[in-house]
């Protein structure tokens, strides 16, 4: 009798764990932009992002919200512990426009970084231009954001700043894909294999803060990481990048 009383009671938890797995997670970014919008005149604009869904409430309401200056009292500069751990690897990736940014997402494993004795499983990498976060109040021609997150649902961003010069290495692995896509929404492209450790990242010093995402859900607690040296890019590496968004 007892074995029969267990069998309705086990159906039940197995039934909760798939339902719990299956859910998308709310920590990540929303990657469909007809919800929101960049434009602080538009009804649905940043200032009102946190109006639009009961779980974007920290878009408005959080004490702790990127992007920020980098000359900002949260931000400290860390040096002592030398370069940041990655240990990235090949993987397959797609190329997604998701209208308010371009963005490399990863299929298979693409290594992680460790922070504090944590791992970051990498997820994705986008880029933003102009950037969005700045220094000292200047603002860059494109920024780039690693995208990590760990077993317990945890993110970390690492953050790259880059000003007009010579061509970035791996935009340029990536250049036929991104004219492939121009001027199409919502369009993904399988571009193969890559490996993200040709994202460059340079010296030992970098910005350190605790922020948020920078669109909604607008998560709070991400660990940013942002490299102190400034990268360079062409100008036509960022039209590709911007030609096919509409923000």
């Amino acid at each position: 009798m007892a074995k029969l009383q267990m069998k309705p009671l086990f159906c039940i938890l197995f039934i909760v764990i798939i339902l719990q797995h299956s859910r998308p997670t709310k920590s990540q970014e929303v990657e469909d932009e007809s919800e929101f919008s960049y434009s602080e005149n538009n009804e649905r604009g940043p200032s009102r992002w946190g109006e639009i869904h009961e779980e974007w409430g920290a878009c408005s309401n959080g004490t702790m919200q990127s992007p920020i200056d980098m000359f900002n009292q949260r931000v400290q500069i860390v040096s002592h512990l030398g370069k940041l751990k990655r240990s990235y690897k090949p993987a397959n990736a797609t190329l997604r426009n998701r209208g308010h940014d371009m963005m490399l997402r990863f299929d298979g494993e693409a290594g992680a970084i460790e922070i504090n004795g944590t791992e970051y499983a990498l997820q994705q990498c986008h880029w933003h231009s102009p950037s969005e976060h700045t220094i000292n109040g200047r603002r860059f021609d494109l920024e780039a954001h690693l995208v990590h997150e760990s077993a317990n649902g945890k993110i970390a961003v690492i953050g790259i700043m880059y000003k007009i010069g010579r061509p970035d290495p791996f935009l340029l692995s990536l250049e036929e894909h991104l004219t492939a896509i121009t001027d199409t929404t919502e369009a993904e492209r399988a571009v193969g294999v890559m490996n993200p450790r040709g994202i460059k990242f340079g010296r030992r010093k970098y910005y350190r803060y605790i922020g948020s995402l920078t669109v909604p859900p607008c998560t709070e607690n991400v660990v940013w990481s942002f490299v102190q040296k400034v990268r360079t890019v062409t100008r036509e590496q960022v039209r590709l990048l911007r030609v096919a968004v509409h923000d």
